[in-house]
C-alpha cells in the first residue's frame, strides 16, 4: 500500500447524484495514486476482499460485499475473524513506518462503518467486545486529541471505550469505573502538569483500594516517570506507559490475552537496569515544573547589585522602543488568508497530520508534499473560509514596565503607580539569566516597555472538530484539530510582527519566512507555562490588562486558555532576549 494520496479531479455531479463537497474531501485521502489502484489484484475470496478494505479504507460498495459475506459468516464472525484482522494489518503498517497516520484514520473509517452496518444484523453487541477502558484527559488539561485517537483505534479493534472527555477530576472518573466495571483506566495529558496529576490520581485510587490496570498517555509523560514515580504512587503497581494510539492497543490486547503482568515485569527490568544519570534526564517534566520553586528565591545584596550593573549594560545596547498607544486594543476579524504566510507547514504536516517521510530523502518529501498534501490543506482551508469554521482574534497592547530583581513591574500610563508584576524564575548557576534582565532596572530612572498578547483560532473550530469525530470523520477531525492548533500560532506570529512593526523594527526581520519562524527577528516571544515563564496563573494579569473578555477568552480553573486553540504571550523587544532552558 502506497502512503501517498491521490488527489482526484472534482466531479461535476448529477441531478440523480449531486456532488457532495465532505465526501469529496474526504476522497482526497485514497492513500494510492490511481495507477497502483488499476495495477492492484482484488482478492479471490469475500474474505480478502473485506480485509482488503480495511486496509485500503475502501468504503465504496462495501455494504454490498458485507451483505454477500453474511451469506456464509454470522456477522460477529466477520468483525472478529476478518475485519479485525484488516485493523491488524493497518496497526502493523503503521508500527513499522510504512503506513502515515492519516490513512490509519481512513481505515477505522471503513471499520466503523462497517460494524455499524452488520450490528443491524446482530440481536446483541453488548459484552461481545475484548474489553472495556474507561478514558479520560485529566483535571485541568484540554487537549483531547491524542485520547481520542486512542478511542478511535481501541474502538475499532474490538473493545469498548467509555470517553469521559477533558477535565475530568478524579471522582468522576471513579465514578464511571463503579459504573462501567471497566478491565482498565486510560488517562492523558498533554501539559506537564497533567504528569503530576496523574500521579495524585494514582495515589486516591490507591487509597480507594482499587487495582485494576492504568495506562498513562501524553506528551509530557516520559517512559521512565510512568515506570518509576506512578508506578511507585499506586498500589498494585499496576501501570503502564502507553507512547501513542497503538501502542494501547498492544497494552489492551495483552490484558486480553493474560500477558499485561508479563509487560510490567519487563518495565521492572528496565528500571532497573536503566543508568542513573539516564533516568534523571528522562525525568525532564519533573524539572519544569521544579522552574516555578525558583520564583520568590531571594537575592543576597551582592546579587542585587550586580544584577544592576548587569542590566545598565544591557540598557546601553538598545533605547527604549515608543509604541504607538498604551494600554490594549484588540483585533477582531483577522482575515484568515493574511495567516497563511506565518503557517508553520512542517509543524503542521508531520506533527499534527502525522505525515513522515517514511524512507523518502527529504527533497523526495517536500516535493510530495508540494504536489499531493499541499492541496489538502488548501481544500480544507476552503472549506473553513467557506463555512466560517476559523474565527481569528486577538488582543495585544504596550505597557510601562521596569525589573526589580528577578520581577518584571508594570505601571499605569505614567509610570509611576505599579498594576501588577510578574515574579520569574532565574536560572540555578552562576550568572543565570532571568526575562526579567532584558528591561530596565526600576531603579534606573527611565521605564522600558513590555508587549503582550493573547490570540485565539475561535470556538467554532473546536466544536466543529468534536462534531466530526462523533459522526466518525476521523481524518477530517485529525486535519481541522491540527490545522486550528498552526492557525492560532500563525496569528501568534501574525501579531507578534505587527508589534515589532510597531515598536520600530520590524525591518530587522529575516525575510526567509522558515528562518523567520525560528526566531529570525529582534527580541522574544515568552509564553507562558514554560520554563522562563512556569505559571499558568499569570495569564490571568495579562487577560485582564488585554481585556481578552472581548475576543471570547477566558481561564478555566486550571488557569487554561479557552477557547482551546488559544495562545498567550508577553513581548520582549531586547536584541538578546532569545529562549532558554531554566
Amino acid at each position: 500500500m502506497s502512503d501517498e494520496p491521490h488527489i482526484p479531479r472534482k466531479p461535476a455531479g448529477t441531478p440523480d447524484d449531486p456532488y457532495d463537497p465532505l465526501q469529496y474531501f474526504i476522497s482526497l485521502f485514497d492513500g494510492r495514486k490511481a495507477s497502483e489502484s488499476a495495477k492492484k489484484q482484488r482478492a479471490d475470496t469475500i474474505e480478502g476482499v473485506l480485509k482488503e478494505r480495511i486496509v485500503d479504507g475502501d468504503k465504496k460498495g462495501l455494504e454490498d460485499d458485507l451483505d454477500t459475506a453474511m451469506k456464509t459468516h454470522p456477522p460477529l464472525f466477520i468483525i472478529n475473524d476478518i475485519l479485525l484482522a484488516g485493523m491488524k494489518v493497518v496497526g502493523e503498517l503503521f508500527g513499522a513506518g510504512k503506513m502515515q497516520l492519516p490513512f490509519v484514520l481512513q481505515s477505522a473509517e471503513t471499520m466503523k462503518k462497517a460494524v455499524s452496518h452488520l450490528e443491524r444484523f446482530m440481536e446483541k453487541i453488548d459484552g461481545q467486545q475484548k474489553g472495556t477502558i474507561v478514558l479520560a484527559t485529566v483535571k485541568g488539561d484540554v487537549h483531547d486529541i491524542g485520547k481520542n485517537l486512542v478511542d478511535i483505534i481501541l474502538t475499532n479493534n474490538g473493545y469498548k471505550v467509555i470517553n469521559l472527555g477533558i477535565k475530568q477530576p478524579i471522582a468522576n472518573i471513579i465514578t464511571a469505573i463503579n459504573e462501567n466495571k471497566p478491565d482498565a483506566v486510560g488517562l492523558s495529558g498533554l501539559l506537564v502538569k497533567s504528569t503530576v496529576v496523574m500521579r495524585e490520581n494514582l495515589q486516591e485510587l490507591t487509597q480507594l483500594g482499587f487495582n485494576l490496570p492504568v495506562l498513562l498517555g501524553g506528551a509530557a509523560l516520559t517512559r521512565a516517570y510512568v515506570e518509576e514515580d506512578c508506578v511507585e504512587a499506586y498500589g498494585s503497581g499496576r501501570v503502564a506507559y502507553a507512547q501513542d494510539a497503538f501502542d494501547g492497543l498492544d497494552l489492551m490486547n495483552k490484558l486480553a490475552d493474560g500477558k499485561f503482568d508479563e509487560h510490567l515485569e519487563e518495565a521492572k527490568k528496565r528500571k532497573h537496569n536503566r543508568p542513573s544519570n539516564a533516568k534523571a534526564k528522562q525525568r525532564w517534566s519533573q524539572n519544569e515544573v521544579a522552574a516555578q520553586d525558583l520564583i520568590g528565591k531571594e537575592l543576597r545584596p551582592m546579587e542585587v547589585e550586580a544584577l544592576k550593573i548587569k542590566r545598565q549594560e544591557l540598557a546601553s545596547q538598545v533605547s527604549v522602543p515608543t509604541p504607538p498607544f498604551w494600554g490594549s486594543k484588540i483585533i477582531d476579524n483577522v482575515p484568515m488568508r493574511a495567516l497563511i504566510p506565518y503557517l508553520n507547514e512542517q509543524m503542521l504536516y508531520t506533527f499534527h497530520w502525522g505525515f513522515k517521510k517514511a524512507g523518502k530523502t527529504l527533497e523526495e518529501y517536500w516535493k510530495w508534499v508540494e504536489t499531493d498534501v499541499k492541496p489538502i490543506l488548501k481544500r480544507l482551508l476552503d472549506e473553513c473560509e467557506a463555512e466560517n469554521i476559523l474565527e481569528p482574534k486577538a488582543a495585544y497592547g504596550y505597557f510601562k514596565c521596569a525589573a526589580h530583581n528577578n520581577d518584571i513591574v508594570i505601571f499605569d500610563e505614567a509610570g509611576i503607580k505599579e498594576i501588577g508584576r510578574y515574579a520569574l524564575p532565574r536560572q540555578d548557576k552562576d550568572g543565570g539569566i532571568c526575562v526579567a534582565d532584558f528591561f530596565r532596572d526600576i531603579d534606573s530612572g527611565e521605564r522600558d516597555v513590555l508587549a503582550m498578547q493573547v490570540v485565539t483560532a475561535g470556538q467554532k473550530v473546536a466544536d466543529v472538530a468534536r462534531d466530526w469525530f462523533a459522526n466518525n470523520r476521523y481524518q477530517d477531525y485529525l486535519y481541522l484539530h491540527g490545522l486550528g492548533v498552526e492557525i492560532a500560532e500563525s496569528l501568534a506570529e501574525f501579531i507578534h510582527k505587527r508589534i515589532r512593526t510597531e515598536l520600530g523594527f520590524g525591518i530587522e526581520d529575516d525575510r526567509d519566512i522558515k528562518k523567520l519562524l525560528k526566531q529570525g527577528y529582534r527580541g522574544s516571544r515568552y509564553s507562558f507555562g514554560y520554563p522562563a515563564l512556569p505559571r499558568l496563573e499569570d495569564q490571568k494579569l495579562l487577560l485582564e490588562l488585554l481585556g481578552a473578555q472581548r475576543i471570547g477568552i477566558e481561564l478555566s480553573e486550571e488557569f487554561q486558555l479557552h477557547p482551546e486553540q488559544s495562545t498567550s504571550a508577553i513581548v520582549v523587544h531586547h536584541p538578546q532576549a532569545k529562549y532558554f532552558n531554566i
